[in-house]
């Protein structure tokens, strides 16, 4: 009985994981304004899947951008939470976790302390 348990979480973890991707290529096809911002050091990407203004001084364009892209980021998110069982914050997590990896140097990301690093 244990065996097909643990294949079972197994396969919903791994689709989760790809679901996940599909949301990050996704987003890659409006991502020049996005990534403008984070090479200007306005905003950054954060471990839990959203991003964030790095210059609380930045243009109302990159807030309202910021704002956007989060909402578009949760929409997404929920999706996948319901069709795998998941919660939102665990796909939201395992996105943050991706994009931070990702971030090319230069730069920032928010850790889990609320805390900026630039990479």
């Amino acid at each position: 009985m244990e065996r097909p348990f643990r294949f079972s979480k197994l396969l919903r973890w791994h689709a989760l994981w790809f679901s996940t991707l599909i949301v990050l290529a996704a987003q890659v096809a409006s991502a020049a304004p996005l990534d403008d911002a984070k090479s200007a050091g306005q905003i950054g990407e954060g471990v839990d899947g959203y991003v964030h203004l790095v210059d609380k001084n930045a243009p109302e364009t990159v807030k309202l951008l910021v704002k956007d892209v989060n909402a578009k980021r949760t929409e997404k998110y929920a999706g996948i939470a319901k069709t795998r069982g998941a919660p939102l914050s665990d796909v939201a997590a395992l996105a943050g976790a991706k994009l931070v990896e990702r971030a090319p140097a230069g730069q920032y990301v928010l850790d889990s302390s609320g805390k900026w690093r630039k990479k």
